[in-house]
């Protein structure tokens, strides 16, 4: 088999000394271009072509750098003892006119050097170039905006380093005198919390939390008590009944969050660069941090949505206003309204301080969730955006591992959207009890388990139809939307893969999608049935048996056979 080797622009020197590199070093390297970029062009150019990353078989850059990956990779040099902050790379990677300081420019060009010392010094000596550049084009553009004063006195004043300008946000475009201030990015805060060298210290916090929140409730006393309402008998109405507030934040949200945290962090370092990594070195890439930015109106919505209606007005509605008049109105009584009919068990005030810190955790939660959602919707189009950029140049050799990274994503996206449904399951059946006359709630799912086999009247009566409970309404349209976000990604990485059979017809794909597709089909039914149709426990334990079984167990990718055929 032949090896195609790519000759670049350079002089023959640069491209002998590029070679020996790759040889001696295993990195992809480029040689100083010398062509007068100042350091933003320079380092653009670079970060795309993946200057400096490990070489792949056929001698080819593993993929272009990302802020995670070059913050990595520098903090990782034996002589950076302090490591560096990856604000300081994000800022190298957005068009500004941030610079970089003399500190980093030194670890960047061991970096561009590949780890030799004479490549090296030769890139440290072009970076101190392209960035002497940057700082005059600066100062060009300031003395144009009339506002750079001590420069225009003949007074030069060193460029701060990138230290400095990580603390401050890019330039007002009508140029602010008073200096540059930090604008908070709600996308990259979040998108910061969920970045993590651990999938498990977000999922732990919210575990810590629920915990202390039961351990809470039996010192108020809360934790399990009874009911008896006017008409039917006593019903157990305790915080630690409650699946919704117990089993959704002790175990499903913290598993939840831990598989979003893994997929995230694989897709950023690992499995977009091998995307996009024959796209042509000199081309821009859009970059992982513009796509959060461009959903920055998503997280404002998200925040909205669970901090101030979701949680915020559904307590005042539902707990406080009750608590202060003393009347559940047509409330259904649970843990939080038990002291308007039990004041021996919790005090008024009591209850409005814990069902303002439960509400107040649980808008929290909500808003990891969602923005969870919204990170892969985001993986979903972004990986559709890479795909149909290179559609047209795949390359034979490359179908399995494109095909084999398109499965895996899938698989990410069913195992997280499918807890989350698992969710809303929980949400409506902490509902659906409340307003059913059973005495708790396995005695309500095994008197409905009964009824489907006609020797009990069917379970879930309600004693009282003019109450309601607004969880049925909210897990309606969480269920909506998750589905949605599952529905969209099946379709197009599907539509993706085959168009890539199409591409090579005698190279079958195996997705078990239909698999997938009937689990959550079978969760959402079950959703549906739950308090609606005599004997939906049992549906309810099918779907629970299959999707725990192929959250744990996922799609397999299949194993192409690289040979040819005769």
């Amino acid at each position: 088999m032949q090896r195609h080797v790519i000759i670049r622009k350079g002089s023959k020197q640069n491209e002998t000394k590029a070679c020996k590199s790759l040889k001696q070093h295993g990195k992809y390297f480029i040689p100083p271009p010398k062509d007068g970029s100042n350091f933003k062009e320079l380092f653009k150019r670079l970060a795309t072509a993946g200057a400096g990353r490990p070489v792949d078989q056929d001698g080819f850059s593993s993929g272009p750098w990302t802020p995670d990956l070059l913050t990595e990779a520098i903090s990782q040099i034996d002589a950076n003892q302090s490591g560096i902050d990856l604000r300081t790379v994000q800022l190298w990677f957005q068009d500004n006119e941030k610079g970089i300081g003399a500190d980093n420019i030194h670890w960047l060009a061991r970096i561009f050097g590949c780890g030799d010392p004479a490549a090296t010094s030769e890139w440290q000596v072009e970076l101190s170039a392209a960035q002497s550049r940057l700082t005059a084009k600066r100062r060009e553009n300031r003395k144009r905006a009339g506002f750079d004063a001590p420069e225009a006195l003949g007074s030069e004043q060193p460029a701060p380093s990138d230290n400095d300008v990580a603390i401050q946000s890019e330039t007002s475009p009508h140029g602010d005198a008073k200096g540059d201030r930090k604008r908070f990015s709600l996308a990259e805060t979040t998108e910061a919390m969920f970045h993590s060298r651990s999938s498990f210290n977000l999922p732990v916090v919210v575990f810590a939390a629920a915990a202390a929140l039961g351990l809470i409730s039996f010192t108020l006393n809360i934790h399990s008590v009874v009911f008896t309402p006017s008409s039917g008998p006593p019903k157990q109405v305790g915080f630690l009944w409650a699946p919704n507030w117990t089993i959704t934040f002790l175990a499903v949200l913290p598993f939840y969050l831990a598989l979003l945290i893994d997929l995230l962090k694989s897709w950023k370092q690992e499995w977009r660069s091998k995307l996009i990594r024959n796209r042509d070195p000199t081309e821009p890439a859009e970059n992982w941090e513009s796509k959060i930015a461009a959903a920055s109106y998503s997280y404002w919505t998200v925040l909205i949505l669970t901090l101030v209606i979701a949680s915020g007005y559904n307590w005042t509605a539902t707990h406080l206003i009750p608590l202060l008049q003393g009347d559940p109105g047509n409330w259904p009584v649970d843990w939080g309204r038990i002291a308007i009919v039990r004041p021996d068990v919790i005090s008024i005030p009591s209850a409005i301080l814990f069902t303002g810190i439960v509400f107040l955790y649980n808008a929290a939660c909500s808003y990891l969730f969602f923005t969870g959602i919204v990170f892969l919707l985001t993986m979903t189009h972004d990986y559709l955006d890479i795909t149909q950029a290179h559609r047209s140049g795949w390359r034979e050799e490359n179908h399995q591992e494109i095909e084999a990274i398109s499965i895996i994503l899938m698989n990410g996206v069913f195992r997280c959207t499918a807890l989350g449904l698992v969710i809303t399951i929980l949400m409506k059946l902490q509902s659906s009890f409340l307003l059913s006359d059973s005495t708790n709630i396995l005695n309500w799912l095994m008197l409905d388990m009964r009824s489907a086999f006609n020797t009990h009247s069917a379970a879930g009566s309600r004693y009282d139809d003019g109450q309601s409970a607004p969880g049925l309404y909210y897990s309606f349209f969480c269920m909506l939307a998750i589905f949605a976000v599952y529905l969209n990604a099946s379709v197009r990485i599907r539509s993706t893969l085959a168009q890539l059979k199409q591409a090579k017809p005698r190279a079958p794909i195996l997705i078990p999608s239909a698999i997938m597709d009937g689990s959550m089909v079978l969760l959402v039914a079950t959703y549906l049935a739950i308090g609606e149709l005599p004997g939906f426990t049992i549906l309810l334990i099918i779907s629970s048996i299959t999707t725990t079984y192929l959250i744990f167990k996922p799609a397999p990718v299949r194993e192409h056979s690289t040979k040819k055929e005769a």
